[in-house]
């Protein structure tokens, strides 16, 4: 399942809470560039479809759309903040580190 940092949970519950809908989420859903690619996409959004995975981190939510989820499986959601604005970033997860 997509991990959210930290930081991106933060940055995150901000945007929705200033938002015209304070109680929602964001979605990050495929937006088709061609036939053969497609760019990830966030909107604020009320909640989530039947078909949406949900993920809460530090009561922020965060909704994949189904057709992203699989590719989202492994990654990390970051966020950073230059300049004010945001930058959010996917990333690896690194290797699963041993239990002492």
């Amino acid at each position: 399942m997509l991990t959210i940092t930290t930081e991106a949970a933060q940055v995150i519950g901000a945007i929705v809470a200033s938002s015209p809908i304070p109680q929602g989420g964001v979605k990050i859903s495929a937006k088709p560039v061609n036939d053969t690619e497609s760019r990830l996409e966030l909107s604020i959004v009320e909640g989530p479809t039947a078909s949406d995975a949900v993920i809460e981190e530090e009561g922020t939510k965060v909704f994949l759309e189904e057709t992203v989820s699989d590719y989202l499986e492994d990654k990390v959601l970051d966020a950073q903040m230059d300049e004010g604005q945001v930058r959010f970033t996917i990333q690896d997860q690194g290797p699963e580190q041993p239990l002492a």
